[in-house]
């Protein structure tokens, strides 16, 4: 039996070439193997064959498989109280001792870049040269410098979109909104689109029809009553585990509120450091936030926040209580409507509200900081109508961004965390967005 790997783990590229046998000492058996290599790996990452003109029913066959295996990484996650992580428990289907394997490798350093001068406009027309790359501090070459506008590199956009109760004021905007993002793509980008039930409600396609099928049916599941299961967070990390790690150039747009936040393990810390309130055990996912934040830190993908509500996040603290009254005035007609109101308050109305408005901070800052380590950014949803313009500002800031890469200078492969620094040469009034680290996987 024969095997052929050709895996991405990003940042890095990785193509590995190695032979191994267990049991065979046959020369002939090696010098077929070695001759054939070449052609295995040419076929198995070539894409010479059409997907576009396979049987429809092959088409539909492995879109529907892709939907029912959307979220079995999460399965396998189980959370180690000793280590306060959640682990992979292990997979079946172990290869076999007398399977010979051939392996192809190399490593190639990948990051998004964008360059903003100090009124926060986008920087073009730079050259590799014109960036100083350090990791762990120690300087890296500058292997290449590209444009991300998807015009030579394509794209792989994910939009994952809560459609939960709390999301029903800006449905219908979000909707018009996202419609004119896959408008936007070009001939080469791709999009899929996840939901807050941890479901692929459109697996990546460039069928921009389907796309918008798929969008519109969430506008009708609200309208007959029917919403998301607010787990978004989940949704986020099966993406991340499930649809990146084979994606070019993968981008998140994270469009939610967050709360799924309160049943995430280790999640009952408020933003001053006290306690909070926290979900019964058995409620508990099987994953805590900093399981995400590293997941998104072993991929490339920019991840950006759409958060809808009322703002708390950067606004004085003075001003939290009279926002938190603007949220429940959004939200109170439909509590009312659907007889969810009465048993949530605390004792007194001015306590409920100071309340609402620490949830909603918690929420928003674990969100700015996700879309910041992946090094995207948050935009706050504040009215309906702003749903248009946010997208936009978005979609500028993909097309704006440079693609950097380098060979690493340190090549070891031992899944410890890489700080990385990009800097502008002579230029230290431009700010660098991008990421800053990366895990130097080993497996």
């Amino acid at each position: 039996m024969v095997q052929l790997f050709g895996a991405t783990m990003l940042p890095f590229v990785n193509i590995r070439v190695h032979y191994q046998t267990r049991g065979r000492s046959d020369l002939r058996y090696k010098a077929i193997l070695c001759m054939a290599a070449p052609l295995l790996y040419a076929a198995a990452t070539s894409s010479f064959v059409n997907p576009s003109i396979r049987p429809i029913w092959a088409t539909r066959a492995q879109e529907k498989q892709k939907r029912e295996e959307f979220g079995s990484s999460l399965k396998r996650l189980k959370w180690d109280e000793r280590e306060q992580r959640a682990v992979e428990t292990k997979k079946g289907n172990e290869r076999s001792d007398s399977d010979a394997v051939i392996r192809m490798e190399t490593s190639l350093a990948v990051f998004e870049i964008l360059a903003l001068d100090k009124k926060g406009r986008a920087v073009s027309g730079l050259s590799k040269d014109d960036f100083i790359v350090t990791e762990d501090g120690a300087p890296q070459e500058v292997a290449s410098l590209s444009h991300g506008d998807g015009s030579t590199v394509p794209r792989s956009i994910i939009l994952i979109i809560d459609y939960s109760v709390s999301q029903l004021p800006f449905i219908e905007s979000s909707v018009a909104a996202a419609k004119t993002l896959v408008d936007r793509l070009k001939p080469n980008d791709r999009m899929a689109i996840v939901t807050d039930d941890v479901t692929l409600l459109a697996p990546f396609t460039r069928d921009k029809l389907k796309l918008k099928d798929g969008l519109d049916s969430l506008r009708k599941r609200t309208k007959s009553k029917r919403f998301g299961r607010s787990e978004q967070y989940s949704a986020l990390l099966a993406a991340l585990k499930e649809l990146t790690v084979s994606a070019e150039r993968p981008i998140i747009i994270f469009q939610t509120d967050g709360d799924e936040l309160s049943s995430l393990r280790n999640a009952a810390i408020s933003p001053s450091g006290g306690e909070v309130s926290a979900m019964p055990h058995d409620s508990l996912k099987e994953y805590s936030l900093e399981d995400i934040y590293t997941a998104a830190e072993k991929t490339r993908a920019p991840i950006y926040a759409v958060i809808p509500g009322v703002r708390f996040a950067g606004v004085p603290p003075e001003e939290h209580v009279e926002r938190a009254r603007r949220l429940f005035g959004k939200l109170f007609p439909l509590q009312q409507e659907l007889g969810w109101w009465g048993r949530q308050l605390t004792p007194t109305f001015e306590n409920y509200l100071r309340s609402r408005a620490q949830t909603a901070l918690r929420q928003q800052l674990a969100l700015a900081g996700i879309a910041n380590l992946t090094g995207g950014w948050a935009e706050y949803l504040e009215e309906p109508g702003q749903a248009a313009g946010i997208y936009e500002r978005i979609f500028a800031g993909i097309e704006r961004r440079y693609i950097l890469t380098y060979y690493p200078i340190n090549t070891r492969r031992d899944g410890k965390l890489r700080r990385v620094e990009i800097k502008t040469r002579n230029h230290p009034e431009y700010t660098i967005l991008g990421k800053k680290s990366y895990y130097a996987d080993g497996q």
